[in-house]
């Protein structure tokens, strides 16, 4: 059975780490746990940390976070659908927003249970996901601030995860300029801008990152150690918090091209014949994940070889024109990028283990 390791240890350094950053920038900052799609165990290590605020953007997780820490806040990261809003509030103390018809709901639902739902309202600031327009903030605000049952405790934004747009520093001091509009106008007071996923962290540490942006959602830099600026991991991180080990459940010298009548396979993939490499055989090994678990793509392998591809269950990679040291039983390792983890993460047929 393939198993997806977390060390431990590395993912308490990546956590000092990053905890010492912000302390020193006067940051606060929450865990996005969303990764780990609320496996117990691996949330429980998450919670050993010593974290205050978790985010994440499916209900049941927070449900399980609440349950194993009360205490920790706990952030719905999406806008709310309508049918999950008593949950969200019952098991989430903040949330995102951009709906006004979605926020009047939350306040209802608050006062039903007799809480004070804090939110924070994301604004749109270029890359088209979830945000209300700029134009539209003074408005929208002035609509929300006297629900009862509802704090506005911030204002966000997402940066880098549907078209790619970076976070710059005249983004992020636009960013900041909504709250001292939204409060010299309403004569309140916003404690965050949450301009910062760690998409942002860069920011930091070439100094363009404006004072005003006080908050950080931290899920990829914090079990990956990623710089997404540079594709690089950051100095002092660990980028192996996990680890992906699966079995070779087949090897065999084999032609190194396919023979017969070819079509697209069932991923709907046509393979162009390199016939420089007719006659010449490699060893393949067959490993037991496939892409029912995950993308070999996000796969990075630690041993020499080379991927050729994956069906459901399976999936091969190439190891030469020698064997080795290999033998049908081992275990072949792979480093992961995000949605590989992620992938593996929701399935339920790759067991998960603590080192």
């Amino acid at each position: 059975m393939a198993v997806l390791k977390l060390f431990r240890s590395k993912l308490q350094h990546n956590y000092n780490h990053l905890n010492e950053v912000f302390k020193t920038h006067g940051i606060d900052w929450g865990i996005v746990a969303k990764l780990l799609c609320g496996h117990e165990k691996f949330l429980k290590e998450v919670l050993s940390l010593g974290v205050k605020e978790i985010h994440d953007s499916r209900v049941s997780n927070l449900k399980a976070i609440k349950k194993l820490a009360p205490d920790v806040q706990t952030v719905y990261i999406k806008p709310a659908p309508k049918k999950s809003i008593p949950e969200i509030i019952q098991y989430a103390d903040v949330s995102f927003q951009t709906e006004l018809d979605i926020i009047r709901l939350l306040s209802d639902e608050a006062v039903r249970q007799n809480k004070i739902h804090k939110i924070i309202i994301m604004i749109e600031m270029g890359d088209l996901r979830e945000g209300v327009m700029g134009d539209d903030l003074v408005d929208f605000y002035s609509k929300v601030f006297e629900l009862p049952g509802i704090n506005v405790i911030g204002l966000g934004a997402n940066f880098n995860c549907l078209h790619g747009v970076m976070p710059t520093k005249d983004k992020l001091v636009q960013l900041s300029l909504y709250k001292q509009i939204i409060e010299a106008k309403f004569n309140k007071t916003i404690p965050w801008v949450s301009g910062g996923t760690s998409v942002t962290i860069p920011l930091l540490f070439t100094h363009q990152l404006p004072k005003g942006i006080n908050h950080f959602r931290i899920g990829e830099a914090l079990f990956f150690g990623l710089n997404l600026f540079t594709g690089e991991t950051f100095e002092n991180m660990h980028d192996d918090v996990f680890e992906l080990s699966a079995e070779i459940i087949e090897l065999t010298e084999k032609p190194m091209l396919p023979h017969g009548v070819m079509a697209e396979n069932p991923s709907g993939e046509s393979f162009q014949v390199d016939e420089s490499l007719y006659g010449k055989t490699s060893y393949r090994a067959i490993l037991d994940v496939g892409l029912l678990d995950v993308n070999p793509k996000f796969l990075v392998p630690k041993d020499d070889i080379k991927m050729v591809g994956a069906s459901s269950d399976m999936l091969v990679v190439e190891i030469g024109e020698h064997a080795g040291n290999y033998k049908v039983g081992d275990t072949l390792q792979f480093s992961l990028r995000y949605m590989g983890a992620l992938s593996i993460l929701n399935s339920k047929y790759i067991s998960k283990e603590v080192e």
